[in-house]
């Protein structure tokens, strides 16, 4: 007998080969199930309890719904149409009812005989479809049903147990038939190799992964869901940390080059300069950076800060302590127009001590280039030959600058801007270009709740700025109802005009651009909840909005234009001109939430403010009031006072703190969407483990993964945890060649 345990997982097993081409097909292409271990991981949403309905009165509009309920009525009808012109079309329909509500269900033509036969009044059934509106009333047209009845052996079996599991499920597959599938590949639950060590398990008291699996999909009670809930979170939780760990415990071991600033060199040149003192945030940070630039292993570290903390400030005395120490440092923006404005902005703060060997230029200087797509060529050979001879000592530029041809004389330190928009896989392109690998400073603006950084940032140490600048005003938030006091948005017009009558200027922002291309698309958009009338109209556009304001509230003002679709040319202009002062009012879309500095703009007119998240909102917000004068923002909707979107925007107007913002975005909106915003390109499929909720598990199962790694950092005494690592792993980088 083999003593070895066989690493080959058995949960590898195609879905074709044990369900049937079809059914396998329709899993892999709408809901990414491969195999047999795929399919016992596509866990239930909720659990119907038996003889306890879904509440019909709660449908939520255009979702695909599962009901339990039982037939009240059925009649049919005929009706003349086109294809039936004599009278001949026919049209079943059949209310359902669960004590809470009911429900209309149409079928038409041809399909209306086995419902007729199988929906006799007294019925009881589970049905599902998508939940839509005919006649101000909710129905579902042509939905599946599957009958429940008590006296056949195959539904007793099938729905055997108190609790129905419902599963994610889609318009080609539904909840009951993924039912039927899981109990056909469930007896194969029992072969999961489990990744948890067994010390840690039975020190936590968790359940092995096959009985896990097993409660999840056919619970007795309501104490094995949560037993097996309390099991998977620890997993998800667990795998991931220890990949970071990995990671950590690798990059630890990697030989970085010390980079320690001469002591009377450029950085001190570049602090005398300085009109202002640094505050005492921005000093902690600096130093924690320079301690991790004087080490012999990479640093790796990200800085989290509200707009305008001063994170560039800061980034840029790291770049010049690097460029001291006869180093180069890299700065990577997600876009040209901030490629370009940073550029600027960091000539402009180091003077001539940017003008290296040219005239004028202090001894000390060093050259700063720019490198971006849309360069000419003369322009970009000139920063290639600067980066490779060294001459430059700072690069600042887009992803033109992980491209193969870019090479660097010596490059000590990567700095990444606005890390969501780069993948785990951009940044080692770009470190795999110095000599040993650089130091590597990633700064965002978007706050992130410590958990959502333990889980995603996860192999990177934290530094955070939170204090303002002196010198940069507060900004007043305020909502605007547009619906309920119309006279509300006037007056906002009339802030706007105040505003630039005192010599200042404004933003209107809009959640689209406006033109045909994107019309047919918002067309084919889901509506979130057409019971408010304010969803049901397109969301306003740039183009309707700068022509009407230019006509009518601002009048005589003079407004421009800036959306992505422009060429970067039009754009730079007119962002040019803005930032002059030569035009009043912009009317943008969000290509201005990111590093667009205009200290004379002090107030921003948000329409549709409730179709952004609470995290864009706050961004958006922090372009004005970057000046000495008060920052004015009006969130302007037509969402009615009681519902969800405007308790998101008080909450927006009500604080200013990007931490306590990004904890409500998240309850609100789950963090499927932070993790694979914030993930670019990794794994954020967590199935159980909610980021917030389970804040315990996360540090925990941290603490747990760095002391296994450090003793045990290639997992030799673990096979089934190094198994589930590569199948996380290999999800990761799927999904990153799928991002492509």
């Amino acid at each position: 007998m083999d003593l070895v345990p066989a690493l080959e997982e058995p949960l590898d097993q195609p879905l074709k080969s044990v369900l049937g081409p079809a059914t396998a097909k329709v899993m892999a292409e709408h809901l990414g199930l491969h195999t047999v271990g795929d399919l016992l991981h596509h866990y239930p949403r909720r659990y119907e309890e038996r003889g306890q309905l879904t509440h019909l009165a709660d449908l939520p509009m255009d979702e695909h719904v599962t009901v339990v309920a039982q037939v009240a009525d059925a009649r049919l009808h005929s009706f003349a149409s086109a294809k039936a012109p004599r009278g001949k079309g026919q049209r079943l329909e059949v209310t359902i009812t669960d004590g809470s509500g009911r429900l209309q269900l149409v079928f038409f033509g041809s399909g209306v005989h086995k419902p007729h036969k199988d929906l006799l009044p007294g019925t009881r059934a589970m049905f599902s479809g998508k939940v839509s509106v005919f006649n101000r009333r909710l129905q579902l047209a042509h939905p599946a049903y599957e009958l429940l009845r008590a006296d056949t052996d195959e539904s007793v079996e099938t729905w055997a147990g108190a609790l129905i599991p419902l599963y994610p499920a889609t318009a080609k597959l539904e909840s009951w038939k993924i039912g039927k599938a899981i109990q056909t590949v469930l007896p194969h639950a029992q072969e999961a190799v489990d990744p948890l060590p067994d010390s840690l398990r039975d020190g936590r008291g968790l359940v092995t992964l096959p009985e896990a699996l097993l409660k999840i999909h056919r619970p007795h009670t309501k104490a094995d869901i949560a037993d097996a809930r309390a099991r998977l979170k620890w997993d998800e939780a667990f795998v991931l940390q220890v990949a970071l760990a990995r990671r950590r415990h690798a990059d630890a071991q990697l030989p970085a080059v010390p980079r320690v600033p001469a002591p009377d060199g450029l950085l001190t040149a570049f602090d005398a300069r300085l009109p202002f003192t640094l505050t005492d945030g921005q000093q902690k940070v600096s130093k924690e950076i320079f301690d991790d630039l004087a080490t012999d292993h990479p640093m790796h570290r990200l800085l989290q800060g509200e707009v305008g903390s001063g994170k560039t400030m800061v980034a840029l005395r790291a770049m010049l302590a690097v460029v001291d120490a006869g180093g180069q440092a890299a700065l990577l923006a997600p876009t040209e127009v901030l490629a370009q404005q940073h550029h600027r902005s960091v000539v402009e703060m180091m003077g001539e001590l940017a003008e290296g060997g040219m005239l004028g230029g202090s001894e000390r200087a060093t050259k700063v280039v720019v490198l971006t797509g849309s360069m000419g060529m003369a322009a970009r050979r000139q920063a290639l030959l600067d980066l490779v001879t060294g001459e430059a000592g700072i690069v600042i530029g887009t992803h033109a600058l992980i491209e193969d041809k870019v090479k660097f004389h010596d490059l000590g330190l990567v700095v990444v801007d606005e890390q969501h928009r780069f993948g785990v896989e951009q940044r080692d392109a770009l470190r795999g270009k110095g000599k040993q690998p650089p130091h590597l400073l990633v700064m965002t603006a978007t706050p992130i709740p410590r958990t959502v950084a333990m889980t995603v940032f996860g192999d990177l140490e934290t530094s955070v700025l939170d204090q303002l600048p002196a010198g940069r005003s507060p900004i007043a938030s305020h909502v605007v109802p547009a619906a309920d006091k119309p006279h509300f948005l006037a007056r906002a017009w009339e802030r706007v005009r105040e505003e630039v009558a005192n010599g200042h200027q404004a933003y209107v922002v809009c959640p689209r651009i406006g033109d045909e291309e994107e019309d047919k698309k918002s067309g084919r958009a889901k509506k979130q909840s057409p019971e408010d009338e304010a969803e049901k109209r397109p969301p306003l556009a740039v183009l309707d909005i700068a022509g009407q304001l230019a006509e009518g509230p601002l009048h005589g003002l003079r407004v421009e234009v800036l959306h992505g679709r422009m060429p970067p040319d039009d754009k730079d202009a007119v962002m040019r001109r803005f930032a002059a002062g030569d035009s009043d009012v912009l009317v943008a879309t969000t290509v201005i939430e990111v590093g667009v500095n205009v200290p004379n703009a002090t107030a921003m007119v948000i329409m549709d403010a409730d179709r952004f998240g609470v995290s864009q909102l706050h961004q958006l917000r922090g372009r004005v009031g970057r000046g000495s004068a008060p920052g004015l923002c009006l969130l302007v909707s037509e969402m009615p006072e009681a519902s969800a979107a405007r308790q998101r925007l008080n909450a927006v107007a009500s604080t200013l703190d990007g931490f306590e913002l990004s904890r409500i975005d998240l309850e609100q909106r789950r963090e499927g969407d932070v993790l694979g915003q914030a993930q670019s390109g990794a794994r954020s499929s967590l199935r159980v483990l909610a980021v917030i909720e389970d804040e315990e598990v996360i540090a925990e199962a941290r603490d747990e993964a760095a002391r296994l790694v450090a003793a045990d950092p290639e997992l030799e005494t673990l096979p089934g945890l190094r198994t589930a690592l590569d199948a996380l792993l290999d999800e990761e980088r799927e999904q990153y060649l799928d991002k492509g």
